[in-house]
């Protein structure tokens, strides 16, 4: 047997799993249909009102691309300071929900028709090389607008102890430290406007400590080049990195250590930075623990000594739950049997997804109680980089079914 993660609190001690006050089954009957997400937006909701008061006078930007659902993104909209995107699919569900100025686009191969959207959207464009800005500056002269221009930095340093280290290496993503200085000069001497720095190194972490170190950094690296460039960045996005705890033995994040340590920085901030706002860009924090992804059972086998739970369900809608998303070894997210979730666990089973590759398992050996074909399993975690992460069109079954609450 195989240990789980942990269920979320707010669905922990249920007997049954609830959603928004509804139980697993009711909202499959709302649906229609087995697969089906349900994000409660409440917890999202919860999320937010925790980051503001741990983090005082720091913007909030929420990352779409954890979860681009157009009614989640309805729902979270005004409870941010701004949307951070990373395509003009992105850019256009965004522009739907909120002002341009408050909308900023990254992403390291933005084509030529993405940059001419944002620019004439007048959403903040986060350069990543020389080269993005000169045909961003080029595209903007060419349709007679100037772009609002913010310059993405690969750091020097990286998040320690993150799922995805995106900084203190060679990186598609950003433009070396070293150069940032010099394309800042450019763009403020080009005509376009400046808005300021997206500095971002790493994601999915779980140690307090490591996030305050690297903020700490990126704090000292945007004062160095705000000096060298000597233009002081209106804006510098810290990144985020808030991790979720997925599996057994992850501890939640200590947020109130975070945001008590980020507000002694700042207070204490370089003079060159007086008059730069500051934001945190979250995704999965806010999201991931407020979706479930459920499942029906449509088989029930026994092969080698082993029980297989087979599910409608699997790698098609809910990648990383079977550990083939930069999992490096393949650990259970927490699931269970939505109407015995209070019940003891009876045995042993493996339960798997219904695509023809041995890499489709939900969980592997785990403990739960006794289910059969017709049962409904729950997938915890779901709300952050599930549907729309996923091969959806893989072996050509349908799309999961998606509701906010």
């Amino acid at each position: 047997m195989k240990p789980m993660g942990t269920v979320p609190r707010e669905f922990a001690g249920q007997d049954v799993v609830m959603i928004a006050g509804r139980s697993a089954s009711e909202w499959v009957d709302s649906a229609g249909d087995t697969p089906l997400f349900v994000y409660d937006s409440a917890i999202v909701a919860a999320r937010v009102a925790r980051f503001r008061a741990a983090f005082s006078d720091v913007d909030l930007h929420y990352a779409i691309k954890a979860n681009p659902l157009p009614a989640l993104i309805e729902r979270i909209a005004p409870m941010v300071d701004g949307l951070d995107v990373a395509s003009a699919g992105e850019l256009a569900k965004a522009l739907v929900v909120k002002s341009a100025r408050a909308i900023s686009f990254a992403g390291p191969g933005k084509r030529g028709d993405e940059l001419e959207a944002a620019i004439r959207a007048g959403a903040t464009l986060n350069v990543e090389s020389e080269g993005e800005a000169a045909r961003a500056l080029a595209i903007g002269e060419q349709v007679g607008v100037a772009p609002q221009l913010g310059v993405r930095v690969n750091p020097d340093v990286e998040l320690r102890g993150s799922g995805m280290r995106m900084g203190g290496r060679p990186s598609p993503f950003g433009i070396d430290a070293d150069r940032a200085a010099a394309l800042i000069r450019a763009i403020v001497a080009s005509g376009a406007t400046w808005r300021g720095l997206h500095i971002y190194a790493g994601s999915q972490a779980l140690d307090p400590q490591a996030i305050i170190d690297t903020q700490r950094a990126t704090l000292d690296l945007a004062a160095r080049l705000a000096d060298s460039a000597d233009a002081t960045p209106p804006l510098v996005n810290l990144g985020g990195g808030f991790g979720v705890p997925y599996f057994a033995g992850d501890t939640p994040l200590d947020v109130e250590r975070v945001g008590a340590a980020l507000g002694e920085m700042l207070d204490g901030r370089d003079a060159v930075l007086g008059e730069t706002r500051f934001a945190i860009e979250l995704g999965r924090w806010l999201v991931a623990e407020a979706g479930v992804y459920l499942t029906r059972i449509v088989d029930r086998k026994a092969s080698g000594g082993e029980t297989f739970i087979v599910t409608d369900g699997g790698l098609n809608h809910q990648l990383a739950a079977t550990g083939n998303l930069g999992t490096v070894v393949r650990r259970n997210y927490p699931l269970a049997l939505a109407h015995a979730m209070g019940a003891d666990p009876t045995e042993t089973v493996s339960v798997v997804g219904p695509l023809c590759t041995p890499l489709d398992r939900l969980g592997d050996r785990i403990a739960l109680p006794h289910a059969e074909p017709g049962d409904l399993i729950a997938v915890f975690l779901a709300g952050a980089y599930g549907a729309s992460a996923s091969p959806a069109g893989f072996l050509g079954h349908p799309p999961a079914h998606e509701i906010v609450a």
